[in-house]
């Protein structure tokens, strides 16, 4: 614990993902939430939500901006994802309906890396644990991530069976480091990650907008196709975000060109970005049964990679 002035803005840490399950006494599980991260930085009562790639996101999620601001705190800085629940799970699909429907959001806080005049970001994970729990105040909106110990293999079993993301597992003797680390790892139920937008094909028979989405990742500065989706849309979907790619710069890479086997296509320069669920990666390293679950607005194109 050391005494800091509060930094204004602090990247999150990142975990890495892997097929390796395991339980050890060294380590914690929380649940892996399909939502979206984000640090809280309050001072003066007064919150602001950063997505993970430093924008604000008080205006989309004002309601839960004000209910920060209600519960009295010393300043502080949190690490937490915000979500929104499809029965019992979590789904970020049903997070982006938030501006077409009324749905109820909520944040799950489960790291504290500044309180009052102390940065916890060098003290133990499992310290810092105990420090958000009593030191935050939470509320029906506002919730605390619990975990277990040592358990990781029956943790990630319920998860699954349970139709629910995954598990994250994290050293409990962990310093807080803004950059991916194996000190926190992915154990996921189902195969799914964020890809870039790299195109589109045209449309057939009765679909309007555009038929697929291109999809690729970043590898070594190098800009690599994933496949197509063409499920998970609706039509407003199709209609209204076709008219944001369609005015896009054409980007012209031969590499891109001769590897998509498409009949009619059109390579955009990289603007967005989607999150994709899908069944495994081919040998040719192409996804097999992408489904689209929505855009992501919190992380930079250049740290879209493929997941190992």
């Amino acid at each position: 614990m050391i005494e800091k002035k509060q930094k204004k803005i602090i990247s999150p840490m990142l975990a890495t993902l892997t097929e390796k399950y395991f339980s050890d006494s060294n380590w914690l599980y929380e649940e892996k939430f399909d939502g979206i991260r984000a640090i809280i930085h309050k001072k003066n009562n007064k919150v602001i939500l950063y997505s993970r790639n430093k924008n604000k996101l008080n205006n989309r999620f004002s309601s839960l901006v004000k209910e920060l601001e209600k519960l009295k705190t010393k300043d502080y800085i949190a690490d937490c994802e915000i979500v929104a629940f499809d029965k019992n799970v979590t789904s970020f699909s049903k997070l982006q309906r938030i501006k077409k429907e009324k749905v109820d959001i909520f944040i799950y806080i489960f790291d504290l890396l500044y309180f009052d005049k102390f940065d916890l970001r060098e003290d133990p994970l499992i310290k810092r644990k105990e420090i958000l729990k009593k030191k935050l105040k939470f509320s029906k909106k506002i919730r605390y991530s619990k975990h277990v110990l040592k358990e990781g293999i029956k943790l990630f079993k319920k998860m699954c069976k349970e139709k629910k993301e995954g598990v994250i597992a994290k050293k409990k003797d962990s310093k807080y480091i803004s950059k991916r680390s194996r000190n926190w790892l992915k154990f996921k139920c189902s195969k799914g990650q964020e890809f870039i937008i790299i195109g589109y094909t045209s449309p057939k028979r009765s679909r309007v907008g555009f038929g697929a989405l291109l999809l690729g990742y970043y590898d070594d500065k190098k800009l690599n196709y994933a496949g197509k989706v063409g499920t998970g849309f609706d039509t407003d979907f199709l209609k209204t975000f076709s008219k944001k790619i369609k005015i896009l710069s054409i980007l012209k890479n031969s590499n891109l060109e001769n590897e998509i086997k498409e009949k009619d296509f059109v390579l955009i320069k990289p603007k967005y970005i989607a999150e994709i669920a899908f069944t495994e990666w081919t040998r040719a390293n192409k996804l097999r049964h992408p489904r689209f679950l929505g855009l992501r607005s919190d992380k930079s194109i250049k740290r879209v990679i493929k997941e190992k």
